[in-house]
């Protein structure tokens, strides 16, 4: 999507990049989030050039969607890996169990930690 940025077609983030030992230089087991690439991407580092940073306003708009992609991503993650375990959030149970509702008009409810930065809960605390 930025081919001036990454003009020797380097593909960026996926799901699966591994993390590697910086001591052995060997992948590990552990896979990287995408907030961990791109902040490694966007480091200033002592005897390294970032190109990245004299793309001016392309760096901008790069940094806007990567900022999407890494809150998507996260988001994603609470989504799928939410175990609810209070009493309280039994709406969803309730609703499947009346005999007038149809399962295919319910939906999912996803509630977001007082940990993630810009909820609701997080805003109260």
């Amino acid at each position: 999507q930025y081919p001036l940025i990454f003009w020797d077609g380097h593909d960026g983030y996926h799901l699966h990049m591994p993390q590697y030992d910086p001591v052995q230089n060997v992948p590990t087991k552990k896979t990287i989030s995408c907030m961990q690439y791109y902040s490694y991407l966007l480091m200033i580092r002592p005897n390294h050039s970032n190109t990245l940073l004299h793309f001016r306003e392309l760096f901008h708009q790069f940094i806007v969607d990567m900022y999407a992609k890494v809150e998507s991503e996260r988001l994603n993650f609470i989504r799928f890996n939410q175990q609810l375990r209070c009493e309280q959030y039994n709406q969803l149970h309730d609703a499947l169990h009346r005999q007038d509702a149809n399962p295919a008009d319910i939906g999912q409810k996803v509630i977001l930690p007082a940990t993630f930065v810009g909820g609701p809960r997080h805003m109260h605390k």
